[in-house]
């Protein structure tokens, strides 16, 4: 119930008025959001790197209202992606479609993304698509295959196990060799789409990762790039310990090598396992979100976890 009610609340106009005119809404959703500007992404990703973390890099922003807005998002990440080119940087990008005009036109998205994987691909960089709520799904794939004719090899994707089609996506994805980032989800849907137990989102989860391990073998066992750039082809995008465990278990009963299973955690939230996992010899991407757009991304990092709720009520009475 919790879980529904931040997910509707993170999309309610109303409801973003009134905590963004909070000073200490700000400051909380600061766990999670890495600043307002560029360079404040850029000293967050500095320190995960002094720790050997890799990052990849989110300007925060969805669902823009006009082909302008969709414009400046395509240069803020052509901005972005100048900027994590230098060496010092262990860092990709990720982004959403609809920031770059998915939701008002087709054409204007996959062009936008072809001039981003155009700047990432001359930088050597790999730029991932996340995946958002389910009526999205089809043009996404969409977008990522035609780039993928076109000669885009620098691209990846999230899939979502609590989607019903998910092993379907997936098994079809792999097979292509596509960079995948496996996750949960973290938008409400209807149950004739998703799953609404989370023991069947668990399970599908790691169903997924079983495929894409399978398929990491397949493919020559690619580990993540030396420079933090490219992730290896399987991602788990996850702070649960026991979906943590089932993949490295499964990896380690056929043989994967630690170099090429990746796992993908937020920025803010179990940086003790971020830590702990690299210590043990896998790649370890940490999610850096910035920007002003702060709010929908941190009410869904709320619905995600009940911990992450009373760290931000905790905040309320630090004014």
């Amino acid at each position: 119930m919790l879980r529904a009610i931040l997910i509707y609340l993170s999309k309610a106009k109303w409801a973003r008025r009134l905590v963004t005119g909070w000073g200490f809404a700000r400051r909380a959703a600061a766990r999670f959001v890495a600043g307002d500007t560029l360079e404040e992404a850029l000293g967050a990703i500095r320190r995960l790197n002094a720790i050997g973390l890799s990052a990849t890099l989110d300007h925060l922003g969805e669902n823009v209202t006009n082909a302008e807005e969709a414009s400046r998002a395509t240069d803020d990440y052509i901005l972005l992606l100048d900027a994590i080119r230098e060496p010092e940087f262990r860092a990709n990008a990720s982004l959403k479609l609809t920031q770059l005009g998915l939701g008002l036109d087709y054409e204007m998205a996959l062009s936008n993304m072809r001039c981003i994987a155009r700047q990432a691909a001359s930088f050597g960089t790999f730029v991932r698509i996340d995946m958002e709520d389910s009526p999205t799904v089809d043009r996404a794939l969409h977008i990522y295959r035609a780039l993928h004719e076109e000669g885009f090899t620098n691209i990846g994707l999230v899939i979502q196990s609590y989607l019903y089609r998910s092993r379907e996506d997936t098994a079809k994805l792999v097979a292509e060799g596509t960079r995948l980032r496996l996750v949960k989800g973290a938008y409400k849907e209807l149950a004739d789409v998703a799953y609404p137990r989370k023991a069947d989102v668990d399970r599908c989860l790691d169903d997924l990762a079983r495929m894409a391990i399978d398929a990491a073998l397949d493919h020559g066992a690619e580990p993540a790039t030396s420079d933090g750039r490219v992730p290896p082809l399987t991602a788990i995008g996850s702070h649960d310990e026991k979906r943590i465990a089932y993949a490295r278990k499964y990896a380690q009963m056929v043989g994967l090598p630690k170099s090429a299973l990746e796992f993908q955690m937020l920025y803010g939230i179990r940086p003790d396992l971020q830590r702990r996992l690299a210590e043990e010899g896998y790649p370890v991407r940490v999610y850096v979100p910035f920007g002003t757009e702060w709010y929908p991304y941190t009410v869904r990092r709320l619905a995600e976890r009940p911990a992450n709720v009373w760290f931000f009520l905790s905040n309320l009475f630090r004014r």
